[in-house]
């Protein structure tokens, strides 16, 4: 196990809450890039696959949470998406 990558993971993983939160309370996708979102799911889940192929530690429990934080976050643009053209009909 890393340490730095342990870090890595906890100081990426401690942006997402405030994002998740921003997304679910503007009801906006300003700013929100469904690609960049989809980009870091892949690298995530990447590195739990390095994790589970070569090195398997309890780091790979960040490298999920993170996964499912981003994949949160990209549920709420999807559903912020589908909000704004509703009212715009």
């Amino acid at each position: 196990m890393s340490i730095f990558e342990m870090l890595m993971l906890l100081c990426f993983g401690a942006a997402w809450p405030f994002s998740i939160y921003r997304s679910y309370k503007s009801k906006s996708v300003a700013g929100k890039s469904p690609y960049f979102l989809a980009i870091l799911i892949m690298g995530y889940v990447f590195g739990i696959l390095n994790k589970i192929l070569y090195n398997l530690d309890f780091v790979v429990y960040l490298y999920g949470l993170n996964l499912v934080m981003v994949s949160t976050d990209l549920a709420l643009y999807f559903r912020n998406l589908k909000l704004i053209k509703a009212e715009q009909k």
